[in-house]
């Protein structure tokens, strides 16, 4: 057991943001399909995409999502190698830091990109 969660629990979780995420990459990759590939790379359509709210929602979610379900695979890669509490303790803290630091990054970054000023 990690703490909040039992593991039952956190394999749920895995699973349905494995799952969320195939759908919301979808969708990412269904409106790429929109325009020509080399003109979806040109900055101007890049800036645009982050002024498009329903759009910065869908990188939002997939960003999340992907880091939820990236870094608990991880995790359980990692607790396979070594099972005792410390080490399960330490790995649990650090994924979860690693993976609210990618979620905080990624999102100054849309943050940023959509014109806003962060200081």
């Amino acid at each position: 057991m990690t703490g909040l969660l039992k593991e039952s629990e956190i394999m749920k979780i895995h699973y349905i943001t494995g799952i969320a995420a195939i759908f919301v990459v979808g969708v990412h990759i269904m409106m790429r399909l929109v325009m020509p590939y080399g003109m979806s790379l040109e900055y101007e359509n890049v800036i645009a995409n982050y002024h498009n709210i329903p759009y910065v929602v869908l990188l939002e979610s997939i960003l999340v999502l992907v880091a939820i379900h990236g870094f608990n695979g991880l995790r359980i890669i990692l607790l396979e190698m070594r099972q005792s509490r410390n080490w399960e303790g330490m790995v649990t803290a650090v994924t979860i830091a690693a993976m609210i630091g990618i979620v905080a990054y990624g999102t100054r970054t849309i943050i940023v990109a959509n014109g806003f000023s962060l200081g």
